[in-house]
C-alpha cells in the first residue's frame, strides 16, 4: 500500500511540474522580447538583422504607420539598404518580427 501512495505522490509530483513548465511556456510566449541588431529598408520591405544569431526577419509594426517609418528611416540613413543600428522589441515568429517598440541606437555622425 505505502509503495502505491508513493509512486502516486512521484506521479502526481511530475504531472504538477510539467503543468508549471507549459504556464511559463506559453506566459513568455505573450512577453515582448528585446532583440539588437540592424533595420534595413529598400523597395518597400523592412528587414531586421539580429544582432546575436544574425537571422533575418521581416519587420511588422505592430503600432506605427509603416510610410511613415519609410520616411524616417530615408531621414535618418538618406539612402536605401544601409543598416541603422537599432533595438526592437516584439514577438519573433518562424517568418517575422512583431514589433511593439523600437529605439535607433546609432546614427552615422552623431557619435560624442
Amino acid at each position: 500500500m505505502i509503495k502505491y501512495i508513493k509512486l502516486i505522490s512521484v506521479f502526481l509530483l511530475c504531472f504538477i511540474t510539467s503543468c508549471n513548465c507549459n504556464i511559463n511556456e506559453k506566459s513568455l510566449k505573450n512577453t515582448p522580447q528585446v532583440f539588437t541588431g540592424w533595420w534595413v529598408y529598400g523597395e518597400g520591405q523592412h528587414i531586421f538583422k539580429d544582432e546575436e544569431t544574425l537571422k533575418e526577419s521581416e519587420l511588422l509594426f505592430l503600432n506605427e504607420d509603416v510610410e511613415v517609418l519609410a520616411e524616417l528611416y530615408l531621414a535618418v540613413c538618406e539612402m536605401e539598404y544601409y543598416p541603422l543600428e537599432c533595438v526592437m522589441t516584439g514577438f519573433l515568429t518562424e517568418k517575422n518580427l512583431q514589433v511593439t517598440d523600437f529605439e535607433i541606437t546609432h546614427v552615422e555622425g552623431c557619435e560624442d
